[in-house]
């Protein structure tokens, strides 16, 4: 557990008074000289994206395609998809590729199936039109609602290689809490075999954190190592979370069981049940921005922006970057009018090899992927 703490569990910042602009964080000025380019058009509801060492970008699409774009071109992979149920918001959903994929071309998607939600590993043929299940599934069991509300599915490589994902809690009124349900949690588990990590909170429980609604995005620090989460909220309070192993973020609709359905006004953290529920970081306040897509912009030509954590919005239809302190709090959030109700909802959001950030959109028809630089 010593090596797992070291790299995650760090203190939490002071919270802010909510502003309107900015959620539970002041604003700042925006960002000048950022540049959007259209990658390729013609999608819908592209979910996430992974890069390859050759330059080719897959994109999962949520009604069921796995896509390799190059060079302005997209290409449907040939593959098996019969299964995967694209209802609500359930589908062909996150994707992440392996360390190693220059030898195994491998990858990992989240997707719907009939029954549940799970993880699946393909490989890509060597001339990269098809795609074959290695793993199916590498991870299944994850709870899915018949109508495919809150099916977060979201996958992140941690520093040390282990596999987190980001869930939901299918609109189950006693699935947060519940540590035997992979929903409403963050899982660690074994990129090769979707077990259990040794050092997780629990021996033999894959559930690194509960108590969440509905997890859209995670994202690990370069540098640090500090693993974050987006995740939205019912009608307030969308939450920025930093990940501490073992820990509660206190979602707790059905109150402990003594409250039938999914009683949708209660706090996202709360404090009464969970004296010990750690607080998010940032909260939307009212509205909700529908946060998704989550990023840590690297490298030198993003100037003073290097180290801000971007993060995209369906509802708010914008690019959120939130500067965070060493501690792991926020210390102030920006909104790039180039991305500011410019390009409708707003869902992925990954760094390419190149330094680019890249985010998709998930409007429905003619989604694109689009390519952010700082000019």
């Amino acid at each position: 557990m010593s090596r797992l703490v070291g790299v995650l569990v760090l203190a939490l910042a002071a919270g802010c008074t909510t502003t309107a602009s900015g959620g539970s964080a002041p604003p700042t000025s925006a960002p000048s000289g950022l540049k959007v380019d259209e990658v390729i058009g013609g999608l819908s509801h592209a979910w996430d994206t992974g890069f390859l060492p050759d330059g080719q970008v897959l994109v999962t699409q949520r009604p069921g395609k796995l896509t390799l774009v190059k060079d302005g071109r997209a290409t449907d992979l040939k593959a098996d998809l019969d299964d995967v149920q694209p209802r609500g918001e359930g589908g062909l959903m996150g994707l992440v590729v392996h360390p190693d994929f220059a030898t195994s071309r491998l990858f990992t998607t989240c997707q719907t199936s009939r029954d549940d939600v799970r993880l699946v590993t393909w490989q890509l043929s060597a001339d990269s039109t098809s795609a074959i299940r290695v793993k199916d599934p590498l991870l299944g069991g994850l709870p899915v609602a018949a109508s495919g509300r809150h099916s977060g599915c979201r996958p992140a490589l941690a520093k040390d290689g282990a596999l987190l994902v980001g869930t939901g809690d299918t609109a189950q009124g006693t699935a947060a809490q519940d540590l035997d349900n992979l929903g409403g949690k963050v899982l660690r588990i074994d990129l090769n075999t979707g077990a259990a990590l040794p050092d997780n909170p629990t021996p033999g429980s894959r559930v690194l954190t509960y108590g969440h609604r509905n997890v859209q995005g995670v994202a690990v620090h370069p540098k640090t190592g500090q693993v974050f989460t987006a995740e939205h909220g019912p009608d307030v309070d969308d939450e920025l979370n930093l990940i501490e192993p073992g820990a509660n973020y206190g979602w707790d609709p059905g109150q402990g069981g003594t409250k039938p359905g999914y009683d949708e006004s209660v706090p996202m953290t709360d404090l009464t049940r969970f004296p010990d529920a750690v607080e998010a970081i940032w909260k939307s306040g009212d509205p909700t921005e529908a946060i998704c897509g989550a990023a840590f912009l690297t490298g030198g030509q993003w100037g003073d922006l290097e180290g801000v954590l971007a993060v995209t919005a369906l509802k708010g239809e914008k690019l959120m970057l939130f500067t965070l302190t060493p501690e792991g709090g926020v210390h102030s959030v920006a909104i790039p009018p180039e991305l500011d109700g410019t390009h409708g909802r707003l869902r992925g959001a990954r760094v390419g090899p190149d330094g680019a950030l890249y985010v998709t959109t998930s409007n429905g028809s003619d989604d694109k992927l689009l390519k952010v630089t700082r000019g």
